[in-house]
């Protein structure tokens, strides 16, 4: 069983790249459901200031840290991580696996199609099957629904036959969507994964690997969309908060 690192309020698995697709592989091979969040700062900060999203993503059976900035803060209250684990490489690593077991996927998430091109989970689906021969894609869905969709959007999913849903919706949606539905989902594992299908898809570019591996990502996307700068607020504003959390002595969220 791994290790338990309560970081904020959320209890991260204390595991590498290798130990975290060993546990995704097990989910995914195991009976009933189960699910793995993919917190960032922003998504830790989140829960800070709305409590109730503890419950969502705590009663995940995988959560990584998805950002340098869990794995500083991890540093800051003397309780290391081992890593940063990127959720969108634990999905491609997930793909390429799946092609060697015929484990049918779902993705369900990103963009509408539009008069210029297909749905982004459609363009997802049509990639990563070039990419990796022997990928079982049973059925996509775009990210756009209301709340009378759901049952049909379920249904979808359990009548494709699929062991393994990523959900793209954006964080918390995607979190609450799949805790919400956790009852009715007949798939082995679900993934809160963000924009991985826009990567997928190559809508949207990752970083180059000089930012990746210098851990600058984040500010990469900043420089391709400074509109994000209100939600980028949230990672000095968690790494503080978790100096002032640590000088207080708190053990708890």
């Amino acid at each position: 069983m791994n290790e338990k690192i309560n970081i904020r309020g959320v209890y991260f698995d204390n595991v590498n790249m290798d130990e975290a697709m060993e546990k995704a592989k097990e989910m995914v091979k195991s009976d009933g459901f189960s699910y793995m969040v993919t917190p960032n700062s922003e998504i830790v900060q989140n829960c800070i200031e709305n409590r109730e999203l503890y419950d969502v993503i705590n009663s995940a059976e995988l959560i990584i840290p998805d950002g340098i900035g869990v794995v500083y803060a991890s540093k800051i209250l003397k309780t290391p991580l081992k890593a940063k684990v990127p959720g969108c490489e634990v999905a491609e690593k997930l793909m390429e696996y799946a092609a060697t077991t015929g484990d049918g996927v779902f993705f369900f998430g990103g963009g509408k199609k539009t008069e210029e091109r297909e749905a982004v989970s459609t363009l997802a689906a049509n990639r990563m099957c070039e990419k990796y021969p022997g990928l079982n894609i049973v059925g996509t869905r775009d990210g756009y629904f209301t709340d009378a969709d759901v049952p049909d959007i379920i249904e979808k999913i359990n009548n494709s036959g699929a062991k393994i849903l990523f959900v793209c919706l954006g964080a918390p949606k995607q979190e609450k969507w799949i805790y919400d539905n956790r009852d009715a989902l007949k798939v082995n594992f679900a993934a809160g994964l963000g924009g991985t299908l826009d990567v997928f898809a190559c809508t949207v570019k990752r970083a180059p690997k000089f930012f990746i591996k210098t851990n600058l990502e984040w500010f990469y996307r900043l420089i391709c969309m400074p509109s994000r700068i209100g939600r980028m607020m949230k990672l000095p504003k968690f790494l503080f908060g978790t100096m002032i959390h640590k000088n207080k002595g708190f053990e708890n969220k």
